[in-house]
């Protein structure tokens, strides 16, 4: 690991620790040259299926894509961001799951809207808005009718 202040190569782990639940490594470093410390965290490359569009088009997996979806839905929401990259991570393990190379985009909207309901049901209709492209109202009241059927159970 190159040093990002003097761009020395030699430099040694002092401190490791487990962040995110268990899927990263904080490590602190020095710098045998400077002497300057430094933060870097691993995580581990996993391979991401990819994404087969409505239209038929193959997309590789975009997280930031995902959490910029996500953040929309959840606006002015009371819902930490904490608890966004749980949902984030949760998916990414049922996407690794399924053991598929592709999944189809559909899979991921039908997991995130069975999520958004337990977590914040305006964000389910938000979110269930786009990703099912809604035309009308009616098309609404059905959706919020289902989370008044869900919430009589």
């Amino acid at each position: 690991m190159y040093c990002p202040f003097c761009a020395a190569q030699d430099t040694k782990v002092i401190d490791s620790r487990l962040v995110a639940e268990g899927h990263q490594i904080r490590r602190r470093r020095q710098c045998f040259e400077c002497q300057e410390r430094f933060t870097t965290f691993e995580t581990a490359e996993l391979v991401m299926p990819r994404i087969i569009k409505n239209d038929g088009n193959r997309q590789p997996f975009d997280e930031e894509k995902l959490r910029a979806g996500l953040m929309r839905a959840l606006e002015k929401r009371p819902v930490s961001a904490e608890h966004i990259e749980t949902l984030i991570t949760q998916l990414k393990s049922a996407l690794r799951a399924t053991g598929e190379r592709e999944v189809e985009s559909k899979l991921i909207g039908n997991i995130l809207m069975e999520k958004l309901k337990d977590i914040d049901q305006v964000a389910y209709v938000r979110f269930a808005s786009v990703y099912r492209s809604f035309q009308d109202i009616k098309e609404f009241g059905e959706a919020i009718a289902g989370l008044d059927d869900k919430s009589a159970k």
